[in-house]
């Protein structure tokens, strides 16, 4: 069974990403993927979101292992490959909002 960090670096690779270019696509450093990849850290609520809005992204695989990478309907607004049902600018603004009104994201 993958690791958490393991899943996340396959989806950084996925996405062809290099580290740097993801980190600055999601708030972190470098050295923050690094951790993350290697399992001694794990990202915040806030990119989390930022994962689900953005890059359509499978809560229950990066966190469980359970599923598959993206979610199965729409487009990734990101890529425009991966399927997303957020690809409403609109809606993806409205459930930003909805989170940082219940203080899940800043």
């Amino acid at each position: 069974m993958t690791t958490t960090g393991k899943r996340f670096k396959n989806i950084r690779i996925a996405l062809n990403l290099s580290q740097e270019a993801f980190g600055k696509e999601i708030g972190l450093s470098k050295s923050g993927i690094s951790a993350v990849e290697n399992d001694k850290t794990f990202v915040s609520l806030e990119i989390l979101s930022t994962l689900l809005i953005d890059y359509n992204i499978n809560m229950n695989y990066l966190v469980g292992g359970i599923g598959e990478m993206f979610n199965p309907t729409g487009f990734a607004p990101k890529t425009g490959k991966k399927p997303c049902i957020c690809a409403d600018i609109e809606f993806r603004q409205r459930v930003r909002q909805i989170l940082k009104e219940e203080g899940l994201i800043k």
